[in-house]
Formats: structure tokens, sequence, C-alpha cells
């Protein structure tokens, strides 16, 4: 009875043994994929912030080349910025860009804009053109340094 005994707990104990390896195996490859699955995530969002920071400098060349109206490309480079979550970052590096964006982002736009009555237009365009003149000349100085920009990683 005792020789039985023992051969049950030693079956017992390998069979356990086995299913803990088993587990053990799953959950190393299950590791192994959610690592390489986050590593593809990641180079996919180096790639998305790649391309935004160079759609970034394409629109600040644009408008130095007058390809761009200044307020769309300001428009343009901040909701970039803000998409990539560096506005509040960035905005010091380019106060006049920022500071235009500020005053016109909320600016309706298309059709939006086509509905607001004629009087109300005029007064949007009127506070556009009035910080467009005040801001030009940083606003350049802001497209030139974004032109050639390079963020720089910060963790």
């Amino acid at each position: 009875m005792s020789t039985a005994i023992i051969i049950l707990g030693l079956t017992i104990i390998v069979a356990l043994s086995s299913y803990a390896t088993f587990l053990l195996l799953k959950l190393k490859r299950q590791k192994q994929r959610q690592q390489i699955a986050h590593a593809e995530r990641e180079v996919a969002a180096n790639a998305k912030r790649a391309q935004v920071l160079e759609d970034i400098r394409y629109i600040a060349s644009a408008m130095i080349e007058d390809r761009c109206e200044i307020s769309e490309g300001v428009v343009r480079i901040g909701r970039l910025f803000e998409i990539l979550s560096l506005s509040e970052r960035v905005a010091p590096e380019f106060p006049s860009l920022f500071q235009h964006f500020e005053l016109i982002k909320d600016h309706p736009i298309m059709d939006a804009r086509q509905a607001l009555p004629k009087q109300q237009r005029m007064k949007l365009d009127f506070v556009r053109m009035k910080s467009e003149a005040e801001l030009a000349e940083g606003i350049s100085v802001d497209a030139k340094k974004l032109s050639n920009y390079q963020h720089k990683a910060t963790h």
C-alpha cells in the first residue's frame, strides 16, 4: 500500500510539474508576443510622429514661400502640434505663431463660416487680419525656424 501511495504521489507531482512548465512556457510566449506588439506599435507611432513633423515643416516652408496664407498655415501647424500633444511644450519656441493660433483657432471655417451673418464674418476677418498684421514678422521668423524643426525628445 505504501508503494502505491508513493507511485500515486510521484505521478501527481510529475503531472503538476508538467502542467506548471507548460503554463510557464505559455506565459513566456505571451510576454514575447506582447513585447513584439509593443515594439511594432512604437515603430508605427514614431513613423506617424515623423510624418506629422514633416507636414509641419512643409506647411512652414509653404508659408515662407507665400504658397499658404498665414492664418491657414498657423491653424494647420497649431492643430498638428495638438495632435502630437506638443503645443504647450513648443509654444515658447514659436510665440508669435501660437499667439495668433490662440486667437483664431476657434474661428469657424468652410460651411460653418458661410453660415455666419456677413457682419460676424467681417468682425472675425478684422480680428484675424489685425493679428496677422501685428504678428506677421514674428510669424515669419517662427515659420523659418519651423521649416527646419527637429523635435528633441524628452522623457
